[in-house]
């Protein structure tokens, strides 16, 4: 009984973060499923985004401009990941990891050279609190969280089916055929990358708001959890939502599970230190899922009569 008591007690801030997360999931998902490129930029954005908004809010900017420039700035990190990998031919996956390398000490100027940075609800209307989401009331952050995913699926929902998203999604599917249509595959795939990022840093200036702090370490790991949103909600709902739509909701979803799982690991008694280690174990397993079962699961075709074969007279 006190499994369960434990349980239903942590589960509202699972579901909290696991929305939160869900948001920069999606960021994730424009780059490896849109775009299929693996960038590694995000680690050190889920960072960025914080920093800004917490300094920002801080210095008395309103949340919403401090949110908006939070964007933008996860936006330029974007910028710089895809000018590395178009304009100077570094492979993306490099490109991300060098812009997360920089992004460490710049995120460390941002915060005044301390490794974290801590704002009182009390004393700043934050949009997201820990200490709300018990509250049955419009600042509970799941409802405002719910809100944030809603918002930004169907805007991006609306943007990819436009003729400049449209032209990003074919980057991403057919590189080469895309160039011979005629469209610019450089510029897409830096625009893809702005516009994840920037959607990873609104997700880390949510996320520090509702811990009550940013921390330069932040974003340590932010990709292995990202990719776990999507490939769990890849697994578990692909084919329940074949619209574009419902794949990012489906990605929020994963998130939100990933949290649950971890939460309920957790209240079993699983040592913190060994999170990481675990997280990696789920991420591993989910990846293989889709592979297991084209491999062991695949029912194998049926085996054609040979009178019946193309070409071949019946008797």
């Amino acid at each position: 009984m006190d499994f369960f008591s434990d349980l239903l007690n942590a589960l509202p801030g699972a579901l909290a973060q696991g929305l939160i997360w869900g948001l920069m999931a999606i960021g994730v998902y424009i780059t490896f499923k849109v775009l299929d490129l693996a960038d590694l930029t995000v680690d050190g954005t889920m960072c960025t985004g914080g920093a800004v908004c917490i300094i920002l809010m801080t210095n008395g900017v309103n949340v919403w401009v401090a949110l908006l420039c939070a964007f933008i700035a996860g936006m330029i990190a974007g910028a710089i990941t895809g000018l590395l990998h178009t304009a100077m031919g570094i492979p993306a996956i490099l490109a991300g990891i060098l812009t997360q390398l920089a992004l460490f000490s710049i995120n460390l100027r941002i915060m005044g050279g301390k490794a974290n940075q801590a704002i009182n609800p009390d004393n700043y209307d934050l949009l997201v609190s820990l200490r709300n989401v018990k509250h049955l009331s419009l600042e509970n952050p799941i409802l405002v969280t719910l809100l944030f995913t809603a918002v930004l699926i169907a805007l991006l929902y609306w943007f990819f089916g436009t003729e400049l998203g449209s032209g990003i999604r074919a980057t991403g599917a057919n590189p080469n055929m895309s160039r011979a249509q005629g469209i610019n595959v450089n510029r897409n795939k830096v625009l893809g990358l702005m516009i994840s990022n920037g959607i990873v840093a609104l997700s880390s200036a949510l996320y520090s708001q509702y811990q009550g702090f940013a921390d330069v370490n932040a974003g340590r790991g932010a990709i292995v959890i990202g990719l776990a949103a999507v490939i769990i909600g890849d697994v578990i709902f692909s084919r329940i939502f074949q619209n574009f739509a419902l794949k990012l909701v489906s990605v929020s979803l994963g998130a939100v599970i990933y949290y649950v799982v971890i939460q309920i690991v957790l209240t079993l008694g699983l040592d913190s230190n060994d999170l990481k280690l675990f997280s990696a174990l789920v991420v591993a397993i989910f990846l293989a899922v889709p592979y297991w079962k084209n491999r062991y699961f695949r029912s194998k075709p049926k085996a054609v009569p040979a009178g019946k074969k193309e070409g071949v007279p019946h008797a």
